[in-house]
């Protein structure tokens, strides 16, 4: 019985280090069993100790995999969920509204080129497809002309954003 006793406690020892102590409890349950129904011809504990945490291996993986496939290891606890707040969201419309205002804003002070380009960028083509609609001889010249049109654009809004 003290050698069932410490086999006990190794297996919920190398459980719990992996899962936390509610599962090593039902693992090391589960590998007590099994050792009783179908390895109670073993008895020399040199042989027990690494058959009990071969078979609490097999058993964690084969809880691993459960919980994977049922998704539990992706849920998300509902206490910790916070709860949405309404006057945070009307907070961020606000910024979002006062952000459109400034592009709305911003944009008519660009050159045609920039205007063109975000107008392109904004109906969804992508960068060899802005290169054709614009004529341009390279790729590269594209992706310059936008990284430019960008910069220009965010200047343009932090000196709308500057008190005059």
């Amino acid at each position: 019985m003290d050698v069932l006793a410490a086999l006990r406690e190794r297996i919920l020892a190398f459980a719990a280090s992996r899962y936390g102590r509610q599962l090593a409890e039902d693992v090391a349950q589960e590998v007590l069993l099994v050792l009783h129904q179908k390895y109670a011809h073993v008895t020399e504990i040199t042989e027990l100790v690494p058959l009990a945490l071969q078979i609490a291996r097999f058993k964690l993986v084969a809880l691993a995999r459960k919980s994977a496939r049922r998704g539990e290891n992706r849920s998300v606890d509902v206490t910790e969920e916070p709860i949405p707040d309404h006057h945070v969201n009307i907070i961020l419309e606000i910024e979002q509204r006062e952000l459109i205002d400034q592009l709305h804003a911003c944009l008519p002070k660009l050159g045609e080129r920039c205007r063109e380009i975000f107008r392109l960028k904004l109906d969804g083509q992508s960068f060899p497809e802005i290169q054709l609609a614009l004529g341009a001889g390279n790729i590269n010249t594209v992706y310059t002309w936008e990284a430019r049109c960008r910069e220009d654009l965010k200047l343009l809004m932090s000196q709308a954003r500057r008190p005059q």
